[in-house]
């Protein structure tokens, strides 16, 4: 029998349907579990080659740590401390500690390309020891400049210069004038009884055998402090 005109069918009830069918997307993959605590496993040899790769770059343009081995710089910095230098600095002035390579290293074997990159990479990494001596010193000449030491005074072209960080017995020994060639440093320690520098020894220091500037001892912590 065909149903009366404006009727409608009487609506059936709703049928549960099972909660799955309320989820956001496909159900999670059992396999998904492992990409939680166990992700930074799988990413850490990736986070150490690039965490080595910029202490490289850092060490090699920027900023390194050099340890003091002996007294020559006392009371400035003493034994054991451990100095940042910049390598980024312009041209040193006078008062700058500053660290240099061996103004005079020994001869050294011959090298290939590849040894040499092994040798700059180990000893950027800290797995090696550098091949020539390293120094710190104060920059006490310029190029051009006559120095001069008398009774424990020093002159830089004959006008007398305050050195406030010499601390304890002077050196009352005369040395000079000498003048500083172009593209050159004259460096002395703080340490004057003490001290292998351009009096004794290590002569003049050539600017491109200059590291970079002592800025901050970070080492001890009862040292810690800028470099003045």
């Amino acid at each position: 029998m065909a149903q009366p005109s404006g009727s409608a069918e009487a609506p059936s009830p709703e049928r549960p349907r099972p909660a799955e069918a309320f989820a956001a997307g496909p159900p999670p993959d059992p396999r998904d579990r492992s990409e939680g605590p166990l992700a930074f496993l799988h990413e850490l040899p990736a986070l150490i080659v690039v965490a080595f790769a910029l202490a490289l770059l850092l060490k090699t343009f920027l900023i390194q740590a050099f340890y003091i081995p002996s007294g020559s710089m006392e009371p400035t910095l003493r034994p054991g401390d451990r100095v940042l230098v910049w390598k980024a600095f312009d041209t040193p002035e006078r008062g700058d500690i500053v660290v240099f390579e061996d103004p005079h290293p020994g001869r050294q074997p011959e090298e290939g390309l590849l040894e040499r990159f092994a040798r700059w990479l180990t000893e950027g990494l800290g797995f090696a020891r550098p091949a020539h001596e390293d120094f710190i010193k104060r920059v006490i000449g310029l190029p051009g400049e006559t120095v001069e030491l008398r009774d424990g005074r020093l002159y830089v072209d004959g006008v007398r210069i305050a050195e406030p960080y010499l601390h304890g017995r002077p050196d009352r020994r005369d040395f000079g004038p000498v003048t500083v060639p172009p593209d050159s440093l004259f460096v002395l320690g703080d340490n004057r009884l003490n001290s292998n520098d351009s009096r004794y020894g290590l002569g003049f220091v050539p600017r491109d055998k200059v590291i970079g500037e002592a800025f901050v001892i970070i080492w001890p912590p009862s040292r810690i402090g800028w470099v003045r």
